[in-house]
Order: structure tokens, then C-alpha cells, then sequence
């Protein structure tokens, strides 16, 4: 499967959101994600445009990887991504399964961790031109407010779910998509080491 996303600042949330209500989504509650980013020991996820993230969200934790992007204006990628859960410690006979614990095997293995990104984010599904766009109000620790659109399609479908959700995109006014990751946009804004 490939994610086929969009992301744009968010300037004026309210907004946004009574745009939102007048296509009909159906907001969710707002949650807590913790991302977690690694480094590869032998590749150089920068250069090859892939990412290796674990996600926290509450007790759960799931491990994801970004293949590199497939075009110019969307963030489209293949993802693989799989549900890790949270082990009971009477279960395992030892602390539970969390992120921690996953971001220790990883190191184990030669990973480097390069940084978290966290974020509260309200998702949301919005019904447009026959689809149902998943949608994601999130404010980021250390960027703001942005909003995030995203199809999951297989390959031969990717131009149709590109071209449904920039034309969402362009009926909520959203403006220049940001193709930057929340790692990139955060690197970008560590000091330069000489």
C-alpha cells in the first residue's frame, strides 16, 4: 500500500475547523503521539529518503517504515507498518513492552536514535468526491499548527487519491503543501555542529 498525504501550516485553526464542519468530517478526540526516529547502521535514511520510526500513542506502541517518496507535490510513499501492542508485565515475566524497551532492541541492533517529534493530533474523516480522506489537526511541539491529509491506495490508484486529496486541500484553503517531515522540520532547526 502506499500513503498518499498532504501537509499544510495552519494559519487560523478555528478556521479551518468551520470549514471542516461544513463538509460534514466527523472529528475525533484529540490524542498524544510520541515519534520516535531512527538512524539506520548502514544506510543513510537522509540521502535515500526513508524513514524508521516507533509511535507511541497512549500504551500502544507500533513500528513504521517510510519508503522514499514517489513525487514531486504529495508525500507519497510506500509504508509498512505493524502494530507492536504493549506486553503485560505478569505476561512476559519482565517490564512491559514500551517504547522504551522497543528503542533499546533497535539500539541493540546498531540503530541510532535521532530525535522525537511529538504532537497532539484530532483526526478527523472527511467524505469528498467519493472517498473517505483521513484528516489530522495536529500542533507539534516546536512547529505549531499544521494540517495533514492522507489516502491509503495501491499502486495503480495513487494518481486518483493524489488528485482527491489536493482538491480537498484547495476547498479547505489550505495553501502551499509542506512535503518536510516533522524530523526534517526539526533538524532544520538544530544548531549546526563544527
Amino acid at each position: 500500500m502506499y500513503e498518499v498525504e498532504v501537509k499544510f501550516p495552519v494559519a487560523e485553526r478555528a478556521s479551518l475547523e468551520r470549514r471542516l464542519t461544513a463538509l460534514a468530517a466527523r472529528m475525533g478526540e484529540p490524542i498524544d503521539q510520541v515519534d520516535r526516529y531512527f538512524a539506520h547502521p548502514a544506510r543513510d535514511f537522509a540521502r535515500t529518503d526513508e524513514a524508521l520510526r516507533l509511535r507511541r500513542v497512549g500504551d500502544d506502541v507500533a513500528i513504521t517504515w517510510k519508503g522514499p517518496r514517489i513525487d514531486a507535490t504529495t508525500k507519497t510513499r510506500r509504508e509498512i507498518e505493524l502494530p507492536l501492542g504493549s506486553i503485560p508485565s505478569e505476561l512476559s515475566g519482565g517490564p512491559p513492552a514500551t517504547i522504551d524497551r522497543w528503542s533499546e532492541l533497535l539500539e541493540a541492533l546498531g540503530f541510532r536514535s535521532v530525535l522525537e517529534v511529538a504532537k497532539r493530533r484530532t483526526p478527523a474523516r472527511v467524505p469528498w468526491q467519493g472517498a473517505e480522506v483521513d484528516l489530522a489537526l495536529d500542533s507539534v511541539v516546536g512547529l505549531g499548527e499544521f494540517v495533514e491529509l492522507e489516502l491509503l491506495a495501491r499502486e495503480g490508484e495513487v494518481p486518483m487519491a493524489q488528485a482527491c486529496i489536493l482538491a480537498l486541500a484547495e476547498e479547505l484553503g489550505c495553501g502551499t503543501p509542506e512535503r518536510r517531515s516533522y524530523l526534517e522540520l526539526l533538524l532544520l532547526q538544530r544548531p549546526v555542529v563544527r
